[in-house]
């Protein structure tokens, strides 16, 4: 089984490394006993799926999407009737190409808080060979 350093823990669950540190420390988040502390993928797994249960953002908007990622915009660059939109969600970099009117309806700019919300029919998994 794979395991993963405080460090990389808190990137992957886009948390600090003193959040993972608590979570070890309340029982939260078990480790294997090494030292330095390690922190199991399964056990890592089984936080992730517990955070995304967890609503971050109560609202009165009900969706069948269930990838929400909430960040920040980065950038925004308009061309045309088109634009691009970056938003960095911790780890992950989503980046959305829709229609200048509806930056500019949604006010977007560079530091506004925004969630991409992702609806697909294919996702494609890799993974990184063992050493």
């Amino acid at each position: 089984m794979r395991t993963y350093r405080i460090s990389e823990a808190a990137r992957l669950l886009a948390v600090s490394d003193d959040t993972v540190r608590r979570w070890i420390d309340h029982g939260v988040l078990s480790t294997t006993g090494a030292s330095p502390v390690e922190i199991s993928g399964d056990a890592l797994a089984r936080r992730a799926v517990e955070l995304a249960a967890t609503p971050v953002e109560p609202g009165d908007v009900l969706s069948s999407a269930r990838n929400r990622f909430t960040g920040l915009v980065t950038r925004v660059q308009v061309d045309g009737i088109m634009a691009q939109v970056d938003i960095q969600a911790g780890p992950h970099r989503v980046v959305s190409l829709m229609s200048a009117e509806a930056v500019a309806d949604l006010d977007l700019q560079v530091g506004s808080l925004a969630t991409a919300i992702v609806k697909a029919t294919t996702v494609i998994v890799e993974a990184q060979r063992s050493a």
